[in-house]
């Protein structure tokens, strides 16, 4: 591939963590090894399954799936738990960024770990400055950070215009979750 950038999916609408699967299942696709770390997430979510089948299929050296959560705590403060739980998931990030295993790596929710405090920024530019030259990062979530945008190669930013979920829908199964 040649060199590795740096990609942000960040704003407030549906779609950043979709992003970043599409684009692991295209590296997957071009024989790249991709390893996701998901920060805060712990549950089921469908995407998980069909990835953890996929990861069975290709085989541990190719597709690696770590959760870091206990579940997503969006709508709570997180406890010490919480916290030892993304530290821990920190110290796996940087091992799976540096250790040369992958050509793409994505942070899911890193960017929400920052914002509610399970992670510190200079944490996170830190795992983010530890990429080597070759590999892919993609770090999603809400509330990017001034420095992480500045730090990216590449910003999108999901726009919600209207959303379902304002009249009530909850999220659905193979759709939201």
């Amino acid at each position: 591939m040649g060199k590795g950038y740096l990609q942000v999916y960040t704003g407030n609408g549906k779609g950043k963590t979709t992003a970043a699967i599409g684009l692991c299942v295209r590296a997957l696709g071009a024989g790249m090894s991709v390893y996701i770390g998901q920060f805060i997430k712990g549950m089921r979510y469908s995407e998980i399954a069909t990835l953890e089948a996929l990861a069975a299929a290709l085989g541990p050296e190719r597709l690696v799936i770590r959760q870091y959560g206990r579940g997503c705590f969006i709508h709570r403060d997180p406890e010490k738990v919480d916290i030892d739980m993304a530290g821990d998931g920190l110290a796996l990030a940087r091992d799976a960024l540096t250790s040369g295993r992958y050509g793409l790596v994505i942070l899911d929710e890193l960017n929400v770990a920052v914002k509610v405090g399970v992670v510190s920024e200079a944490d996170a530019l830190s795992l983010v400055a530890a990429r080597p030259p070759e590999t892919e990062l993609v770090v999603t979530g809400r509330y990017a950070t001034d420095a992480m945008l500045a730090a990216a190669d590449l910003v999108t930013e999901m726009r919600e215009i209207r959303h379902y979920y304002r009249k009530g829908v909850e999220a659905r199964d193979g759709i939201e979750r």
